[in-house]
């Protein structure tokens, strides 16, 4: 068996084995993890469940993606989560604690066990040998409530590591060239298994930056063997007790295998707006840079900061380049202050962020119009980083603090040889903003906090108007985008979908409420990205009936069907020209359909357009009940 298999079959309910590839399997869940912009829903829903206690191993709630506090929506939003973990049985790690997955990796990570939490990013897990997955708030709730997670067997890739990085290559530099090779849907319906004698060489930090950015693949997760390197990390942490070692068979069978020589990576640079758009440093070298930003989820370790440290050391920022660092943890942050890399980079000119996700996401620093931003974060969509026209270049942390010390993008050769950097033996460990729950006290909601939307049992017929009509690769952030505006009203949806689409068509909010219900039409990949529900519930508070595309994205498409929201694909891919914006379709026999897995046809223009509905038998009588909720609350009946 190879390790993916392993891990699952360990975690398998309700069936013997494991089925083949596209069936759908329970998974038992040891751990979950929420942050703040899609926890609040996690939490209203696990709430309506009314379920006391949390089942789990392990449970944590983080605070780090909405810190800014320039209201009272995101201090009530802590306040709401803070005081319903306490109630609940979860661990709270307050606000300035650290970024999720960086956090979970240094104080929880465990190799062999499962982890589903609501931020796609999850799988930053497998660098510890976990199998960490993505899903909505809703999954993340039933999997609170000792219910089963529910995925499709993937197919697993094995990505076989020879050689060692040289020179300048880094981490993020293999999952780059991965994704130039694949693209963004190179990992659809995968897991990505990392195996071969390269992998020894990469450090926990390094294979976290890899599985981190899968998500960009569109794998379902990526993991890599628990090791000595394992061992080392758990050791630092003083979790050494946690280390179990795992690998695959030496006979191990995988779907398809892709060679990859560690001792042949370059650095190398996502360009605008999308993170498969990768080329070598070389081509792009010279290109002047007003922002570099070093942090976020996927490069924001110790060692990562360590490195931009020693390059920045007796050195300046180019008065053209805004610079700041994001520390991952308040940990991270710690050692950077005791051992003087901190200070280093200050010296340098680079302005110090909180311990949280940040520009990411949007959450503050966004670039000047129209400007170049170097970031060492994971996606690069059009206007994620809060300013429309920017033109955001995802890149390593040698490549970032060589472009901040030069001004302009910089092979870091030219910085002479890479410095040496050495980990202490063991970290500052120190846990006292992180809250242990007591199961008492009252839940607190502000006013911010009002009621999520429920779906509505699948109907008859559907006969509706095509409202938006969009091309291939929409991504959450064009149906619900983040950013500092927007996030502080992530717990009141009606509000919150004053903005949805607003990135497509600033009319469609006002137009859909209108309406009164509606459907969308969409190309390849459609709802790639993040993990957030509020793509699939402020589309639901809209009237949004069903969605219509040649492809979905895993997570939206199963956070689509919890809201109750049909998610259906062109048969013929090239009927995706035969409906445009403003038709009207009719969609006879679709709850009979659904039922029995009959065949679909939505008329258009007099034109029957064949669909599938490649639903589960569960994903069907989710639908059939108008979602997640509705359904789960007819199972306790």
């Amino acid at each position: 068996m190879n390790l993916t298999e392993k891990i699952l079959s360990a975690h398998l309910l309700g069936a013997a084995a494991l089925p083949k590839a596209g069936e759908e399997i329970a998974l038992r869940i040891d751990q979950t993890l929420t942050q703040d912009a899609t926890g609040t829903m996690a939490y209203l829903q696990f709430e309506a469940m009314g379920i006391d206690r949390v089942k789990t191993e392990l449970s944590v709630a983080y605070v780090d993606h909405n810190t800014l506090g320039t209201g009272f929506e995101n201090a009530d939003d802590h306040r709401y989560i803070r005081t319903v973990a306490r109630r609940h049985g979860i661990r709270f790690s307050r606000p300035g604690n650290g970024i999720c997955h960086q956090v979970h990796l240094e104080r929880y990570g465990i190799p062999g066990k499962t982890l589903i939490g609501s931020d796609s990013h999850t799988p930053t897990a497998g660098g510890i040998g976990m199998l960490g997955f993505g899903a909505g708030g809703l999954d993340v709730a039933v999997a609170m409530g000792g219910g089963a997670y529910y995925i499709r067997m993937p197919r697993v890739i094995g990505v076989r590591l020879t050689g060692r990085l040289t020179g300048w290559a880094q981490a993020k530099d293999v999952i780059l060239e991965i994704l130039r090779r694949l693209t963004v849907k190179g990992g659809v319906g995968a897991v990505m298994e990392y195996f071969g004698e390269g992998v020894g060489s990469l450090s926990v930090p390094e294979r976290a930056t890899i599985t981190n950015m899968g998500a960009e693949l569109g794998a379902t997760t990526s993991v890599f063997p628990s090791d000595g390197q394992t061992r080392k990390f758990l050791s630092q942490n003083g979790r050494e007790d946690c280390y179990r070692p795992l690998a695959a068979d030496d006979d191990a069978a995988y779907d398809e295998i892709v060679e990859l020589d560690l001792s042949k990576i370059r650095p190398m640079v996502a360009c605008p707006h999308s993170p498969d758009k990768v080329v070598p440093v070389g081509e792009v070298e010279g290109l002047p840079v007003d922002q570099v930003c070093v942090g976020s989820c996927t490069n924001s370790s110790l060692s990562d900061m360590l490195l931009v440290a020693a390059i920045l050391k007796g050195k300046s920022i180019s008065p053209r380049v805004s610079f700041s660092v994001s520390p991952g943890s308040r940990q991270v942050l710690t050692q950077m202050s005791e051992c003087g890399a901190l200070a280093d980079i200050l010296a340098a000119g680079a302005r110090i962020l909180e311990c949280a996700c940040g520009p990411c996401i949007g959450m503050g620093n966004s670039p000047q119009s129209g400007g170049v931003s170097l970031r060492t974060f994971n996606r690069n969509f059009e206007g994620r980083s809060g300013t429309a026209d920017a033109k955001v270049y995802l890149v390593s942390p040698a490549v970032a603090a060589a472009a901040a010390v030069y001004g302009k993008i910089t092979d870091p050769a030219k910085l002479g040889d890479p410095p040496r950097i050495s980990l202490p033996e063991k970290f500052t460990v120190n846990d006292n903003m992180i809250d242990l729950p007591d199961f008492s006290g009252e839940v607190e909601k502000g006013p911010n906090i009002k009621p999520i939307p429920i779906g509505i049992p699948t109907p008859e017929k559907l006969s509706e108007k095509v409202l938006l009509k969009v091309g291939d690769n929409i991504t959450t952030d064009h149906i619900m985008p983040a950013g500092a505006k927007i996030l502080p009203y992530r717990s009141n949806i009606p509000y919150l979908s004053r903005f949805c689409f607003g990135v497509c068509d600033e009319s469609f909010a006002k137009r859909a409420k209108e309406a009164g219900h509606c459907v969308i039409v969409g190309g390849e990949n459609y709802g790639q990205g993040s993990s957030r529900e509020h793509a699939a519930l402020v589309p639901l508070y809209l009237g949004v009936r069903a969605v219509i595309a040649c492809s979905f994205a895993r997570i939206h498409q199963a956070n689509l069907i919890n809201a109750g929201i049909l998610p259906l694909t062109f048969v013929d891919k090239n009927d995706y020209q035969k409906i445009e914006e403003g038709d009207e379709i009719e969609i006879e026999g679709l709850r009979s359909a659904i039922e029995n897995g009959g065949e679909i046809y939505a008329v258009c223009h007099g034109e029957r357009i064949p669909l599938a509905a490649p639903f589960t038998g569960r994903q069907r009588e989710i639908l059939l009940a108008g979602g997640l909720l509705n359904y789960t609350k007819e199972q306790e009946k």
